[in-house]
């Protein structure tokens, strides 16, 4: 009974290659790596050349949503952009494996990734020199639909930290897949010597969005990472003619989540068709509309990032919330 219930753990956390189910549980069924997993029993072949690559990256950093179409790429995308004009060396990694929008965002679509002898050399997007990686970037071309298991899946994502030549970055961002699933468990697992930073949760005001926020935070705590906090996007629309600002759904709903549960609201990012020109079109919204509302709220939230990273020990304790994390108005 005991061992049944060990192997529906080791089933439920994800690829078990770091357990001693390795090569042997009902999820390896397929997966490339079985035989190499089951000659070196728990040990992942590929953790150590991992880790090296991430140890040189000061900061990782995840971008989550509990559903789809609440912006999470748009957020994950334009906060490069924003840490990349605060001068900050920038990467990021699209691990939305089957519905992969960085390159549209970052302008790197029909650029080809090179593979030379050290590794991938990740796209350089002309949006403020950010490197990129994405599926959508390997496959044939953009229309094909990626149709894999999670274990191939969990094989690419590995791929994207081992084999890619990233370098000394400031920041590296994930680009998440809505909900949680392998794509997740992946990321956290591969990075968990590197320490990574934590999670930042991107939210809408809507009542949908929010419930499934709350499985986002459970998933968190079960796999050991921090929330850093909640976005709230599509907070209020920006009106093209006069930049007055109105509420098309109810508003502050993530604040009032973050207060239950005891996290740090960083921000709202508010609808605005000047953003939506930038997305599409794939320019950067900070030399396009620098003086707009949303390009400070953008500004405003790395610029808080990079304060609550600086931040140390006594140092944090006597500096009040809002000193630390000013609303973003």
């Amino acid at each position: 009974m005991e061992c049944k219930e060990s192997s529906q753990q080791a089933e439920a956390v994800g690829c078990p290659s770091e357990t001693e189910f390795a090569g042997r549980a009902a999820a390896c069924e397929g997966c490339p790596g079985k035989e190499l997993c089951l000659q070196l029993g728990n040990k992942d072949p590929d953790q150590e050349s991992i880790d090296v690559r991430m140890q040189v990256i000061k900061h990782k950093l995840l971008v989550v949503s509990g559903k789809g179409g609440v912006g999470k790429s748009s957020i994950a995308a334009n906060l490069s952009m924003a840490l990349a004009e605060l001068s900050k060396k920038v990467g990021i990694v699209d691990v939305d494996i089957c519905g992969p929008s960085v390159p549209k965002l970052l302008n790197v679509e029909g650029m080809q990734v090179i593979n030379s002898q050290w590794g991938w050399k990740p796209l350089i997007s002309p949006l403020g020199g950010i490197k990129v990686l994405s599926v959508g970037s390997l496959l044939q071309h953009s229309d094909n639909a990626v149709v894999w298991r999670g274990p191939r899946k969990t094989q690419m994502i590995k791929r994207f930290l081992k084999d890619a030549l990233w370098g000394k970055l400031d920041f590296l961002v994930f680009d998440t897949p809505p909900g949680t699933s392998d794509e997740h468990l992946t990321v956290v697992q591969t990075l968990k010597r590197s320490k990574p930073d934590g999670v930042i949760i991107v939210s809408t005001p809507q009542t949908v969005s929010l419930a499934t926020i709350r499985k986002e935070i459970d998933f968190c705590k079960k796999m050991g990472i921090k929330v850093l906090g909640i976005v709230e996007n599509m907070s209020g629309f920006i009106c093209p003619c006069c930049q007055d600002q109105s509420d098309l759904f109810s508003s502050g709903g993530a604040e009032k989540l973050a207060l239950e549960y005891g996290l740090t609201f960083l921000g709202k990012i508010p609808i605005d068709l000047r953003l939506t020109e930038c997305c599409e079109q794939g320019q950067s919204l900070f030399t396009t509309y620098p003086d707009s509302t949303v390009t400070k709220s953008f500004l405003q939230l790395a610029e808080k990032l990079m304060l609550y990273r600086s931040l140390r020990g006594d140092n944090i304790s006597r500096l009040t919330s809002d000193q630390i994390f000013p609303t973003i108005g």
